[in-house]
């Protein structure tokens, strides 16, 4: 008897579980708007969970609905009841091939427990196509598309550019090396020859190697200005060469230098040759005194000179001229060598930051993009009034019998058109249906249609939506594609129509641009955001 009420006991136990389990346990509702759609068309799916308030309910942060293929899916919504909580998650699901498919569960958690939604299964037919009533028609040839060479064009441009800049730097640090030897050469050889022997008193030689550069710079000093002043070819001379030329010129009197300048020159001539040739190494104080001889050699030959001619002075003064022509054509050359280097410097720049096509547009005047860095016009227009910007200034055309005005600007196939158009109506005194808005709206777009064919459209394909501007105005939109013709040029152009249609008038706002202008959307949108109904003025 016990037995029997513990089995009892127990299993009213385990349903008083499941039924307390059971109104705990969030309940799932799977939705669909079709079970039966045409290949192509969307799915929407949505999928409710009832919970309490305090339950954390989690979707599937990837949720796989293969095989369908997921479009969009929406954040949850959450809508409180009386005493729980509604989430909703809603999901577009499409299919591109017929058949019967099953739409898998989504795995759904409660409080961490794991729950699923409902499998559902979908028919997707196929399209039939009637062979008899629609006409079937040739294959389109294959067409050629003009290939793009801006990216290679642009490779091919800073590549040169870049060579370019380094023949530049060459050629400049060529010349600046030129320029400083041509200085160099300017400075008349006694004063060099000083402002030589100068710098090297500054130096303190210790080592034999610096010894040997030391006597073969002092060497040189004294061979350069002798060969320069003295007219003697004594840098390809050997010391007992140079000596003997020195004691011809002093026995024929053309250079007067006494015994013993030649012997002190001769003294360190043979001083050098020990230091260079055979490695000997004398005391400071010899070299810093062989130094002081090498000056006076030069300030003594410089005195034993003869006194230039007239000749020769008009012929210094022709020479100083023409160094001075040179210099200034030199200066001419290194402006215009820095000036085309800045000039490709900037347009490396320019292409790095924005781009080629617009440096590109920039330089050649492309008409759109002259019109977005021109300076825009922003005026009133019309009745009721409309502020608006536009490239440039919009003409009136007042009509005749006063009843519609026309403001335009620009060519529709050479850069960018603007037209805005008002037309008056009269008030309507009784609240239309919804049918006669409908046919009005109708009758509006067919208006706007007609214009753009009266002004050379043809093959206008078009879409209509409602559009909201900046300032919070309601418009139609019809936006596309049409031929627009002058009466010599076809042009494929696209064009977009905004109307408002306002109790007191109609307010048409008509933009036409060719179809490959690159920069005709960013004017339009431009023109669009700048678009202000004036309540009040």
């Amino acid at each position: 008897m016990k037995r029997k009420w513990k089995l009892f006991l127990g299993l009213f136990f385990f349903a008083c579980s499941l039924w307390v389990a059971a109104q705990q346990s969030p309940d799932v509702v799977t939705a669909i708007d079709t079970t039966a759609v045409k290949i192509g068309a969307q799915i929407n799916l949505s999928i409710q969970v009832k919970g309490a308030p305090d339950q954390m309910i989690e979707f599937p942060a990837e949720p796989i609905f293969s095989p369908f293929e997921l479009l969009e899916e929406s954040a949850i919504d959450t809508l409180r009841a009386q005493n729980h909580y509604l989430f909703t998650k809603r999901y577009a699901l499409i299919q591109f091939d017929s058949g019967s498919y099953w739409i898998p569960p989504q795995k759904i958690r409660v409080d961490g427990r794991l729950t699923y939604s409902d499998s559902l299964v979908v028919e997707v037919a196929t399209v039939e196509v009637d062979t008899l009533r629609q006409p079937l028609f040739d294959i389109k040839p294959i067409q050629e598309v003009e290939r793009d060479y801006a990216e290679l064009i642009q490779t091919v441009l800073t590549g040169f550019g870049i060579l370019l800049l380094l023949v530049l730097l060459y050629v400049l640090v060529q010349q600046y090396l030129k320029r400083r030897e041509a200085l160099r050469e300017e400075i008349p050889p006694f004063e060099r020859a000083l402002q030589e022997l100068k710098a090297l008193e500054e130096t303190s030689p210790s080592q034999q190697d610096e010894y040997k550069r030391y006597y073969s710079r002092l060497t040189d000093v004294v061979r350069r200005y002798l060969e320069e002043d003295a007219a003697i070819d004594a840098l390809e001379s050997t010391s007992d060469e140079l000596m003997n030329k020195l004691m011809l010129r002093k026995d024929a009197g053309t250079l007067d230098l006494n015994s013993e300048t030649l012997r002190n020159l001769e003294k360190v001539l043979q001083q050098a040759d020990l230091v260079k040739f055979a490695r000997s190494t004398p005391s400071l104080g010899t070299a810093i005194e062989d130094r002081s001889l090498v000056e006076k050699v030069v300030v003594e030959t410089k005195e034993a000179l003869p006194q230039p001619t007239q000749e020769e002075l008009e012929a210094s003064e022709r020479y100083q001229r023409q160094m001075e022509r040179k210099r200034r054509i030199q200066k001419v050359k290194l402006a215009g060598i820095g000036f085309l280097t800045l000039c490709v410097l900037v347009a490396l720049g320019a292409i790095t930051y924005y781009g080629f096509t617009p440096v590109k547009d920039t330089l050649f005047r492309y008409p759109t993009k002259v019109l977005i860095d021109g300076r825009w016009v922003k005026s009133h227009y019309g009745t009721p009034p409309i502020s608006i910007s536009t490239p440039k200034v919009m003409l009136r055309n007042l009509e005749a019998n006063g009843q519609k005005a026309n403001y335009s600007s620009g060519n529709p196939i050479t850069d960018f058109y603007v037209n805005l158009y008002f037309e008056k109506r009269t008030p309507s005194d009784k609240e239309l249906s919804e049918e006669e808005q409908q046919a009005e709206v109708q009758t509006l777009l067919n208006n706007a249609l007609q214009r753009l064919e009266e002004k050379g459209a043809s093959n206008v394909l078009s879409q209509n939506e409602t559009y909201t501007t900046a300032g919070g105005e309601e418009a139609i939109r019809i936006g596309g594609s049409l031929d627009f013709s002058d009466g010599e040029t076809v042009s494929r152009s696209t064009f977009v129509v905004l109307l408002f249609p306002f109790e007191s008038a109609t307010v048409e706002l008509t933009m036409i641009y060719p179809k490959e202008d690159r920069y005709g959307l960013q004017i339009e949108n431009q023109i669009v955001n700048s678009i202000e109904i004036l309540k009040e003025l």
